[in-house]
């Protein structure tokens, strides 16, 4: 039974990402971010307890990709969808007519994200560098990103914001970029922490710290800076260890 807890684990964060795909199907922003934060969630400790428990296989890392490819791939990109879909009543805000807007494919284009994941979590499978670290920015992080933006409009009174991340343009660019990123050859720090070696994690560590006290002080808002200041540190760290070397 040992062996399959991990998997256990895995399909709670593959329940958790479906469950999170029928509130966006609602529109229910709100409860479509908690079901991805629990898959999330699920995400991280099923590696954690395979590792624990001495039982990974390639059955759980087939798996965890699986998983992941709804939670963090199929709902943030259903999300964008659904936000391009709706701009349908801020047209004249935006210059866009029915016909350029509804017989284009704007609104599929934010399934631009979910075709980056796919392909991201395809070669995470296949690429050896990825064992302690990442090539590129992991699914879960792209998610919560682009699921915190339709959450920082709902929870602010500020038009310009609303105004900003409302735009179809700007969606359309974020969809494009966050495939890029995902997919880019950029090194980032795994947030994976190893049981017994809790002294090598000083900036894995600090830097959850620092999330939980920017996630108190800013709520949403935090959530793209955390992701942002998460890919300057690896930036950082790469520059660093290579001058050292």
């Amino acid at each position: 039974m040992k062996k399959h807890i991990p998997n256990i684990i895995t399909l709670l964060n593959l329940l958790s990402g479906l469950i999170a795909c029928v509130y966006a199907f609602d529109d229910n922003i709100h409860m479509a971010f908690l079901w991805v934060c629990i898959g999330i969630f699920f995400d991280y400790w099923d590696g954690f307890v395979a590792r624990l428990l001495n039982v990974k296989s390639e059955l759980g890392l087939q798996l965890d990709s699986l998983a992941d490819m709804v939670t963090s791939g199929v709902v943030p990109g259903l999300v964008v969808y659904k936000q391009l879909a709706n701009i349908q009543a801020n047209q004249e805000l935006y210059n866009l007519t029915p016909e350029t807007y509804y017989m284009g494919v704007v609104p599929y284009l934010g399934f631009i994200i979910t075709l980056g994941a796919a392909y991201r979590l395809a070669k995470f499978n296949i690429d050896t560098r990825q064992t302690d670290s990442f090539i590129g920015l992991p699914t879960p992080g792209n998610a919560l990103f682009i699921l915190s933006l339709p959450m920082i409009i709902s929870t602010t009174d500020n038009e310009t914001v609303i105004s900003v991340l409302s735009n179809p343009y700007l969606l359309v660019i974020l969809s494009i970029l966050s495939a890029i990123i995902m997919n880019a050859e950029l090194p980032l720090f795994s947030l994976k922490i190893k049981p017994g070696n809790i002294g090598a994690y000083k900036l894995q560590i600090g830097f959850v710290i620092a999330s939980i006290v920017l996630l108190v002080a800013l709520q949403y808002l935090a959530i793209p800076i955390i992701i942002l200041v998460y890919i300057l540190l690896s930036i950082i760290k790469n520059i660093t260890s290579k001058q050292t070397a």
